[in-house]
């Protein structure tokens, strides 16, 4: 497997999750943190589509559509099979900046 497309699926739940977290049970209590899980999210979201398009682009077809594919699966697993959990603000910052560590890590050596 690549680095790009498990840094695509890390960047994509990461990004997810932090939608579905609108409930303010959900969120964390500090506003700075809150304000960090924000940035750690889009950013995770702009990695994700420049991942995604770079798939496309500099691999075979097959590894974009893979990527994309299987932020698909794997957003509707975290979403509808496992359902809100209390941990997930603390799950989606470590899949956020795992996944744009190894999103800069893919575009500087694959």
């Amino acid at each position: 497997m690549k680095v790009f497309i498990l840094a695509a699926l890390l960047c994509s739940v990461a990004a997810y999750i932090h939608t579905l977290s609108r409930h303010p049970s959900m969120r964390p209590e500090n506003p700075l943190m809150d304000q960090l899980w924000r940035v750690i999210a889009l950013t995770a979201l702009v990695a994700w589509g420049a991942l995604v398009m770079r798939g496309f682009v500099d691999f075979a077809w097959s590894d974009g559509l893979a990527a994309l594919f299987g932020s698909a699966a794997l957003n509707w697993y975290f979403g509808h099979y496992r359902g809100p959990k209390v941990t997930w603000p603390a799950l989606s910052m470590l899949f956020g900046v795992v996944g744009i560590g190894l999103g800069v890590w893919s575009f500087a050596n694959e």
